[in-house]
C-alpha cells in the first residue's frame, strides 16, 4: 500500500512539485476518495504507525494522516481529525530521527506540513525552520512557494492563536478580528 500511495502522489516524480496537491480539485480528490480513503480512520487511530519505521513509509502515512483528511473532508471536521497524531509523529520523525532527509526536497513538505498545521506557536516556528532548510530548492523558495506558505501559516498563528478560516468547520466562534481578516481577500488556506 506505501508503494501505491507514493505512485499516486508522485505520479510525476518524487521531486516534481504538483499543483493539485493544494489546489480545491474534486477530481483530484475523488481519484483519492476509492484508492485510499478507507485507511484514514486506522491511520488516524495508530493502526498505520508501523509505516513509519521507514522514510517512504513514513511519508505515506503522512500523506494518509494530513493531506488526504483534507482532500476528503474538506470543510469538516473530519478534515483536521488526524492532525494532533501526524503533529507527535512529525515531532517523533523529523527534528529527532531527521527521518526526512532520507526523501528528497519535495518529499519532505509532507513531513513538515503537520508543523505547519498546527494551531501553536513552537510547531510553527519549527515548521518555518523545517521549510527554510528547503531555500535551495527552486519550487519551494519562489514567490508564493512553501517557504512563503509556511511563514503565513506562522503568521496568522501569531496574530489569532489559531487558523479563523477553520472556525466554521470546527464549531468555534470567530472574533471581531477574525471576522475582518476572513473578509479579505485571500485569507485561509
Amino acid at each position: 500500500m506505501i508503494a501505491d500511495i507514493l505512485a499516486f502522489w508522485f505520479a510525476d516524480g518524487p521531486d516534481v512539485f504538483r499543483p493539485a496537491w493544494f489546489a480545491k480539485d474534486p477530481a483530484f480528490d475523488e481519484a483519492i476518495r476509492p484508492r485510499f480513503g478507507a485507511l484514514l480512520a486506522p491511520g488516524r487511530e495508530g493502526a498505520l504507525d508501523g509505516w513509519a519505521a521507514t522514510p517512504e513509509g513514513a511519508l505515506a502515512l503522512f500523506l494518509v494522516l494530513d493531506q488526504f483528511p483534507r482532500n476528503l473532508h474538506r470543510g469538516a471536521p473530519e478534515a483536521f481529525a488526524s492532525d494532533a497524531h501526524a503533529l507527535a509523529l512529525a515531532r517523533r520523525l523529523v527534528p529527532g530521527a531527521r527521518m526526512d532527509l532520507a526523501l528528497a526536497p519535495t518529499q519532505r513538505i509532507f513531513l513538515y506540513l503537520p508543523f505547519e498545521h498546527a494551531e501553536e506557536m513552537p510547531a510553527q516556528d519549527l515548521s518555518v525552520a523545517l521549510f527554510e532548510g528547503l531555500r535551495d530548492h527552486p519550487a519551494h523558495a519562489r514567490p508564493n512557494g512553501t517557504i512563503d506558505y509556511a511563514w503565513r501559516h506562522r503568521d496568522v498563528i501569531a496574530r489569532f492563536g489559531r487558523f479563523p478560516h477553520r472556525n466554521a468547520a470546527l464549531g468555534r466562534e470567530s472574533t471581531a478580528a477574525e471576522l475582518t481578516y476572513l473578509a479579505q481577500p485571500g485569507a485561509g488556506f
